[in-house]
């Protein structure tokens, strides 16, 4: 892409920055799945019961020697597309034994083949990989190169998402490359976590559930509790059944709640680029999309990775948090209030006059800000742009978390126009209060050329965040949902080409 020629219209498409591209173009993976844990007949599509103890039965009629030589024929076709493969049949062979009398010797082999037999391969990038977002890597040197690490949204079978990481290196100079990834993509099974007050008050609001039932449950909690701390007060709740209305719907909605927060933590020995956050929380088991990192550093300089993503269940959504420090252990929480509520919440990278800050879209079509005490809670938000140009006529979002630069904060936006066309623009936001917005592009910094319409998602260009190194912006970004690239653009250049407000 170039600069603007002298004959386009002010509205028009054509960036009037110049964008580099690296050249950079990652392709969705179908070699890269994951074993996944798989039953017949709950398949999540079609009528049908579990046809668990039919296969078990099958196989416990087998021969020993029929046994033995269908795990050496699994084990040749499989064992070089899965690390430890023979881990994942004993995982899932435990996870089903419950219906093999305990009496019963079977021998590993014939265990394997259970768990093989409730296995499955998922490719998570079967249909697309898109909405990027990159932050600079827990790890750095003295080089003066900078690495990074870019999450990926796959989409597999039954447009289920998941979210995957790769990671790469930044020049001095801007040049960026990606490194390969890792071979062998794991998930890893999530353990209860902690959870909050704040958060479980408005959803159970949210729910219209009972306010007497809710407030005995949790007024007897401290602000942050766990699953046993919450369970002991369920059970005196459901004690108390007699005297109460709508009991079993409180109770029911309670710990599903305390299902969408959850602890997961990969090997230290893992790949970065091999890990796969895998929906694990009823509220997110159809798709765990876009997520947003940030590099949050705290008041006393201490540095953590949040990520604001939308847990989808194939009928509602809602915001979760990520968190991590070195993306190896992750927590996953669910966020609440009104401005958390639809998709798009991004964090700012540090507090502002001491509180949180995060760009919102509630209402679905215009750029807002949102600011908080509580990173779980956000209740009000305030437009701070809204649909004016021809290409976001249909509304605007955000790429991603707020940048900071010597000019302001950096929101790279995006829109949507006539054709359901997306784009990226960028507006420019006051340091102390970003509620103001000093200067904007008047036409989009990056939008799909001829040879980048098709896929996926038609005649989309997308980002979930980029970052700065020395004064070059690294842009990646979606295209049609179907691949990824990345760009580049001179900060300097960028903040001179946008009009200031009057």
């Amino acid at each position: 892409m170039s600069a603007l020629p002298d004959d386009v219209a002010p509205d028009s498409d054509v960036s009037q920055v110049k964008v580099t591209q690296t050249g950079i173009e990652l392709l969705p993976d179908h070699a890269r799945t994951i074993a996944h844990f798989f039953v017949a007949g709950r398949e999540g599509v079609g009528p049908g019961d579990s046809r668990a103890t039919q296969v078990i039965d099958r196989i416990l009629d087998m021969d020993e020697s029929s046994v033995v030589d269908k795990m050496l024929e699994i084990e040749a076709e499989f064992s070089s597309r899965h690390r430890n493969l023979n881990d994942y049949f004993e995982e899932h062979a435990d996870m089903v034994m419950s219906r093999v009398d305990p009496d019963v010797h079977i021998s590993t082999a014939r265990k394997h083949l259970i768990g093989a037999s409730f296995t499955n391969e998922f490719s998570i990038e079967g249909a697309a990989i898109c909405n990027p977002s990159a932050v600079l890597h827990p790890q750095q040197d003295d080089s003066g190169d900078a690495n990074f690490v870019m999450s990926v949204r796959g989409i597999g079978e039954g447009h289920i998402s998941s979210i995957g990481f790769r990671t790469g290196k930044v020049t001095a100079s801007g040049n960026v490359t990606l490194d390969p990834a890792g071979s062998f993509p794991a998930t890893a099974y999530g353990i209860p976590g902690t959870h909050q007050k704040s958060v479980f008050h408005a959803k159970m609001d949210e729910l219209g559930d009972d306010l007497e039932n809710t407030s005995f449950v949790l007024n007897e909690l401290t602000v942050q509790f766990d699953t046993t701390e919450l369970e002991i007060q369920i059970e005196l709740l459901a004690a108390d059944f007699a005297t109460r209305r709508q009991t079993f719907s409180t109770l029911l909605n309670l710990r599903l709640l305390a299902k969408a927060s959850y602890r997961i933590e990969f090997p230290s020995n893992s790949i970065l680029s091999e890990r796969v956050l895998w929906p694990q929380a009823p509220i997110e088991k159809r798709g765990m999309e876009d997520a947003r990192f940030v590099r949050f550093v705290s008041d006393e300089g201490e540095i953590t990775y949040y990520a604001t993503y939308t847990a989808f269940d194939g009928i509602n959504i809602s915001q979760q948090l990520l968190e991590t420090k070195d993306f190896k252990a992750f927590t996953c929480s669910p966020m609440a209030g009104s401005a958390a509520s639809g998709k798009g919440l991004a964090l700012f990278p540090r507090k502002i006059n001491g509180h949180y800050v995060a760009l919102s879209r509630s209402d679905r079509e215009t750029n807002a800000i949102a600011f908080s005490d509580d990173l779980f809670f956000w209740n009000e938000s305030t437009p701070v742009q809204v649909p004016e140009q021809s290409w976001e006529t249909l509304q605007l979002g955000n790429c991603g978390s707020p940048i900071e630069i010597d000019a302001g904060w950096l929101v790279l936006t995006h829109g949507v126009g006539p054709m359901r066309k997306y784009v990226i623009g960028a507006i420019l936001l006051d340091l102390d209060d970003p509620q103001r917005v000093l200067a904007r592009l008047t036409r989009p910094l990056l939008a799909a050329s001829q040879n980048q319409r098709e896929g996926y998602v038609p005649n989309v260009v997308y980002s979930c965040g980029g970052f700065v190194h020395n004064g070059t912006l690294i842009l990646p970004y979606g295209i049609a949902d179907q691949s990824i690239s990345i760009a580049t653009v001179s900060i300097d250049y960028l903040v001179e080409s946008m009009t200031y407000e009057r």
